[in-house]
C-alpha cells in the first residue's frame, strides 16, 4: 500500500482554492427563535400610530363602558315600571325605605 502525501494547496491555475467546505449552521424553523436574545425596540417613525391606535381603543373601552351603563338604567327603569304595575310584590321592601326602621 502506498504512503499518503498530503500536501496544502496555495494555487490552481493562478486562482487561490475555495475555501473548505464549512457545515451552514442549523437553521431553526421557529421565527420567535430566532428573536431570541435581541432587544426588540419600537421603530420612532411609528410613533403617530401607535398614538392612534392608543386613542381609538380608549374611545372604544370608553363606548362600551357608556352602552353598558346605558342598558343597565334601562333595565332599571323598565323593572320600576313594572314593578309598579305589578303592584309592589312584598310590602315592606319598597324601594326608598330604610331597612333599620321597623313598622
Amino acid at each position: 500500500m502506498p504512503d499518503t502525501i498530503e500536501a496544502e494547496v496555495l494555487e490552481i491555475d493562478g486562482k487561490l482554492p475555495p475555501p473548505p467546505h464549512q457545515p451552514e449552521p442549523p437553521r431553526r424553523d421557529d421565527p420567535w427563535q430566532a428573536m431570541r436574545g435581541r432587544v426588540i425596540k419600537l421603530d420612532r417613525r411609528w410613533w403617530p400610530l401607535w398614538v392612534v391606535l392608543g386613542i381609538i381603543a380608549l374611545v372604544l373601552a370608553l363606548t362600551v363602558g357608556v352602552v353598558v351603563a346605558a342598558v343597565m338604567i334601562v333595565f332599571k327603569i323598565i323593572g320600576s315600571v313594572l314593578r309598579l304595575l305589578v303592584g309592589g310584590g312584598g310590602g315592606g321592601n319598597q324601594a326608598g325605605t330604610s331597612l333599620s326602621r321597623r313598622s
